[in-house]
């Protein structure tokens, strides 16, 4: 019996393929089991290891075997409401902290629970449209420019609020910064800005700050600050304490939206009951942080910001477009300037740029198209994190903590980062034309 011909795939789901960061890091691995020499600018995760405190907290809790409430453990509720309160100056309460295993799955719920469109500026994150795509949702993208450092304006955003009758229905703008894939943040004065917009339109904004502790500078700052009646902060531990693979993320909602946590806790109950007790008990540890954290983190963005500058000097040499960036470990890159030459080489949109570019080079990048960029748009996302950032950290933390890196770090530390970047270069240029 041919089990196939029975298949019948609800209509949302077909077509869908694995994830982009996914299926690029699968790729990767497969080709250098076959031998090859691969730079893998694709997959999103940090380089650096878990900060020992937070790897000795979750040996300490290794034998909790309890389900912990839907919402999350309390004392880890407390420490993300404590966190938020100390580093976004954001008056979080620890009842409307809501737990869940990533903020993937939280953004997921998010979205099977309210009953609104959601809006997203691209270029966006490669699973924000795929879930609401998923959930038969209707999605709206506001496409920004490479002129704005691929930033939202409160200008437009009004503009773009305004662009349809109702100006008032129910919508969630998803503001992501330090942004994925393009590396750049918002400045206090241009958050200000959004929240008088989207105050004025009762929007909701589901902020994702899942890389604010990343920001090169140390100096993230919360749209919830400006707006703190209709922003819900999305963190976690994936980006900022290296620890992707454990899958916890956090929502921290506004009193008013006590509805709206309420309706996916019950969905939660219902799915995946609760994030894992021992991973929830060693998170504590994380939020409420310390010396060596911050330690870990002031090395950390230092290592980051080093060289991702280093890697936007050698290709805005080359004539590529980008930004330098301003926090995370991603650069968007433009290669419209360069455009007429690459059509001859019979590359006429992203996808093709980076099929050839792997091809040509054995480096792995994402195209724009997969951050929602118009197809034929020349773009590209580059991340900076195939370095072994344990060494990386351990070499930085015998350097004085006010100093800059010296020189020979990067190509001490980063080689092969260094050595992709330089790849590109010399590929735009045509010297690695057939």
């Amino acid at each position: 019996m041919n089990l196939r011909k029975h298949v019948s795939l609800n209509i949302n789901i077909r077509g869908n393929g694995q994830s982009a960061t996914l299926a690029i890091n699968d790729r990767c691995k497969s080709l250098m089991g076959e031998g090859k020499k691969i730079y893998n600018f694709g997959l999103g995760q940090s380089p650096f290891p878990v900060p020992m405190p937070v790897v000795n907290a979750l040996k300490l809790y290794a034998h909790e075997k309890d389900y912990l409430p839907a919402k999350g453990l309390p004392a880890l509720k407390e420490a993300v409401a404590g966190f938020h309160k100390a580093k976004d100056n954001v008056d979080a309460n620890p009842e409307n902290v809501l737990v869940g295993p990533g903020s993937k799955e939280l953004m997921f719920l998010l979205q099977l629970c309210f009953y609104g469109e959601i809006v997203v500026p691209t270029p966006c994150w490669v699973s924000y449209v795929p879930q609401a795509r998923i959930l038969g949702k209707k999605v709206r993208l506001m496409h920004t420019s490479f002129e704005d450092k691929w930033h939202i304006t409160p200008r437009r955003l009004a503009e773009f609020l305004e662009s349809e009758h109702d100006i008032f229905r129910p919508r969630i703008l998803v503001l992501n910064y330090p942004g994925n894939p393009d590396g750049q943040t918002y400045t206090l004065d241009q958050l200000k800005e959004i929240a008088e917009v989207a105050r004025k339109y009762e929007l909701i904004l589901l902020s994702d700050e899942i890389y604010g502790q990343l920001h090169h500078k140390g100096e993230h700052i919360s749209v919830a600050r400006f707006y703190p009646e209709g922003t819900i902060i999305s963190s976690g531990i994936s980006k900022w304490c290296g620890a992707g693979g454990w899958r916890l993320g956090t929502f921290t909602f506004p009193k008013d939206l006590d509805w709206l946590l309420d309706a996916m806790a019950s969905v939660a109950s219902e799915t995946y009951t609760s994030v894992s007790a021992p991973i929830q008990y060693a998170a504590v540890h994380a939020f409420r942080g310390g010396v060596a954290i911050e330690r870990y983190l002031w090395n950390a963005r230092r290592v980051l910001s080093t060289l991702g500058k280093e890697c936007h000097h050698i290709l805005t040499e080359a004539g590529v477009r980008v930004h330098p960036p301003e926090g995370g470990f991603y650069l968007f890159l433009d290669f419209t300037p360069m455009a007429d030459r690459l059509s001859k080489r019979g590359i006429t949109d992203s996808k093709t740029l980076c099929e050839r570019l792997l091809q040509e080079t054995g480096v792995a990048m994402l195209p724009g198209s997969d951050f929602e960029r118009p197809y034929e748009e020349l773009t590209a996302r580059l991340s900076y994190i195939n370095f072994n950032g344990a060494n990386a950290l351990t070499t930085s933390e015998t350097i004085p903590i006010h100093d800059v890196l010296p020189e020979g770090f990067l190509q001490q530390m980063c080689p092969d980062t260094i050595e992709g970047v330089k790849l590109i270069a010399k590929w735009i240029s045509g010297s690695n034309k057939d």
